[in-house]
């Protein structure tokens, strides 16, 4: 589980898959109610509290992206309670489930997304990849100092999808960053067929 600050009122947590199989959830348990969830969600808030000082009272507003292959990004924001401090008293029922009020929303995508330290590593994955005709797609963006690959798994047939992931992973790494978040932040520099412009220019 890594946790990072994006502002003040906003962090981002990301689980891999492992981190869920340990607390015995299942991907599709995070789109339900049940106890394991919640158990997940107070434990993240307190690795925030400790880890970054982030402090979870108040109205949150929660979003979970599901990445495929690599794990989901949890986004966390601290709401205003209009200038008012949250007061419990300690004879309140049900304080335990009133911890958090969170509003949440679910997103699913399933463009696979790696990054990459070096343009080298991009290189090698790439004459890999079109190597094992695996594909000679993707868009490539720069983003905070690193090279990231997106491929859209439509473009890659089903049967040799485990082979690209297994692939990039070898070269790179399984990225937190969603998709939304790098259309919005990061400098597109291949819009299509990366693979296949990497390989032919270098």
């Amino acid at each position: 589980m890594k946790i990072e600050r994006l502002s003040q009122d906003k962090i981002r947590i990301f689980l891999t898959f492992d981190d869920l199989l340990e607390r015995g959830i299942q991907k599709d348990d995070m789109w339900r109610e049940i106890p394991k969830v919640h158990e997940l969600f107070s434990e993240m808030m307190d690795q925030a509290y400790s880890e970054l000082g982030f402090d979870a009272s108040g109205p949150l507003a929660v979003e979970v992206f599901a990445l495929p292959a690599q794990g989901m990004v949890v986004i966390v924001t601290r709401g205003k309670m209009n200038g008012q401090e949250s007061d419990r008293s300690a004879d309140d029922e049900d304080t335990e489930d009133e911890i958090y009020e969170m509003e949440v929303t679910l997103e699913q995508s399933d463009i696979v997304m790696y990054s990459f330290r070096d343009f080298e590593d991009v290189i090698n994955v790439s004459k890999q990849l079109k190597a094992a005709n695996l594909t000679e797609d993707g868009r490539l963006y720069s983003y905070n100092g690193k090279w990231i690959l997106a491929l859209e798994p439509a473009l890659i047939e089903s049967s040799r999808h485990n082979a690209v992931i297994a692939l990039l992973a070898e070269y790179g790494e399984a990225t937190s960053v969603t998709y939304a978040m790098l259309e919005e932040y990061g400098k597109l520099v291949m819009a299509s067929e990366a693979v296949s412009q990497i390989c032919t220019h270098f």
